[in-house]
């Protein structure tokens, strides 16, 4: 397959796990697809499971989804912990779960002080 022959979107939320502060990947671009399509097809394949644990043994939402990312997190497991973080978010998206680690979206980002504008006029080191 031919990089232009890729159909699959991949997010930008991915994308960030695997880009340096100058926007280029850290892996080969077949390693990243790879990658993404792992992540996101343990992602949908966690779904079920989630749901059973916790309506089946009461479980709340917040330990299902801390326990998931320390297991992905863990030795042997084959992802990094950046991944397992991506994974366990989507997870929670996938569930309409609230997740403390989410990242925030950008449009809801807190509102600015008034101290944090003057710092960045006028940043003290």
């Amino acid at each position: 397959m031919s990089q232009d022959d890729y159909q699959i979107p991949i997010p930008p939320s991915f994308e960030a796990v695997y880009r340096d502060p100058r926007g280029r990947l850290t892996v080969p671009l077949a390693e990243f697809r790879a990658r993404y399509e792992l992540c996101e097809d343990m992602a949908q394949l966690l779904v079920e499971r989630s749901q059973e644990v916790h309506h089946g043994q009461g479980v709340s939402e917040d330990i299902i989804l801390q326990r998931t990312e320390d297991g992905l997190a863990s030795d042997g497991a084959g992802f990094s912990a950046a991944e397992a973080r991506w994974v366990v978010t989507r997870l929670a998206e996938l569930l309409n779960w609230p997740w403390a680690h989410r990242p925030m979206p950008e449009d809801a980002a807190p509102e600015s002080t008034d101290e944090d504008r003057e710092h960045r006029r006028h940043p003290r080191f």
